[in-house]
């Protein structure tokens, strides 16, 4: 199939020392600056929240361990990935080379699955909040949660590595300019990945978060819970804003996701190839966007990362920072 293509809406850059010139199209100007702003967005908005944490020196919840995983994936995405699709989108291929290609292929992957491994162990960690209120913070130690995190990060790049490793030329995606590896020709080694990553992680969030809210609907409803201290500390617990900010991230996440992976399984099934690049583009990035959105999302509905935030924000021009920030943690914990 041929396209034409409107010369009115094209830039042309000539060098006049050179027969070479570049044609820009208006298309392509706007998916490249579509690409740029997100890449720009997710690196500052990363680097904001995981420099937030590490100043935070005040008490913090475990949970923060796995928020900083997710911003760390965020922030390599948006320094390695995203940025490496401008300069494709604008003259319309991969210019970079086959072995930084297959890299960057391999960092989406490994990535990918280190945030849908990351969202596994935090639905844990609020399973057991709300489970086991009463020895939840002998449970759930940062020392505990920082090696199951180094081990997640570890697993999942061995996981991914073989497509890396092999033979196989790496795919540049020419409707949405990225890069990925050949997972076609390895579609056992592709499912059985596939079930190891999403399985245990989908099955254990769907069972932590039922229960969570389970309970959290009988605390409403007035059912009795005879245990006294047991029920103080559950009611304690399941107030904590990180159970819904969590399961709010669980879903932007999928929601960002779902449009792209209901594309490839239809075409699948159907066994063909959807021939809209506008639709193609438009469901790859909204998935990479994720990236900026948990961001957001960890900014509206966590009062305890506004506090480090201002925190930070107050003490990056002060030569007090120790005593402003054991005042201000004084000041919120009297509130």
């Amino acid at each position: 199939m041929f396209h034409t293509r409107d010369i009115s809406t094209m830039i042309i850059l000539n060098d006049s020392n050179d027969d070479n010139s570049l044609v820009f199209s208006l298309e392509s100007l706007t998916q490249a600056g579509i690409i740029l702003i997100m890449s720009l967005a997710i690196v500052v908005t990363n680097v904001l929240i995981i420099a937030t944490f590490v100043n935070f020196r005040g008490p913090s919840e475990v949970i923060n361990c796995y928020l900083l995983s997710l911003s760390v994936a965020d922030l390599l995405c948006g320094l390695f990935i995203v940025p490496l699709s401008v300069y494709p989108a604008l003259v319309q291929n991969w210019v970079y080379g086959d072995i930084l290609c297959r890299v960057v292929g391999y960092l989406e992957v490994t990535l990918w699955a280190v945030t849908v491994y990351t969202f596994m162990w935090i639905s844990v960690d609020r399973y057991l909040a709300a489970r086991k209120p009463l020895r939840y913070e002998t449970i759930q130690t940062k020392t505990r949660c920082q090696c199951w995190m180094a081990f997640t990060w570890i697993s999942a790049a061995m996981m991914c590595c073989p497509p890396l490793l092999g033979f196989q030329k790496p795919l540049f995606d020419a409707e949405a300019y990225i890069c990925m590896l050949d997972w076609g020709n390895m579609a056992a080694y592709s499912a059985t990945l596939s079930i190891l990553i999403l399985g245990p992680s989908l099955i254990t969030i769907i069972y932590t978060y039922t229960y969570i809210f389970t309970m959290m609907k009988k605390l409403r409803s007035g059912v009795p819970i005879h245990d006294k201290e047991y029920a103080t500390a559950l009611s304690e617990n399941l107030s904590n804003p990180s159970h819904i900010m969590s399961f709010v991230l669980v879903i932007a996440f999928w929601v960002s996701w779902t449009p792209y992976i209901g594309v490839k399984i239809y075409e699948y099934i159907m066994g063909v190839k959807l021939t809209h690049p506008f639709l193609h583009f438009g469901i790859v990035w909204i998935g990479f966007l994720n990236s900026f959105w948990k961001s957001i999302i960890i900014v509206t509905m966590s009062p305890q990362f506004r506090l480090a935030l201002r925190i930070f924000c107050m003490t990056i021009c002060c030569r007090y920072k120790g005593r402003m920030q054991a005042e201000l943690i004084g000041m919120e914990a009297d509130d």
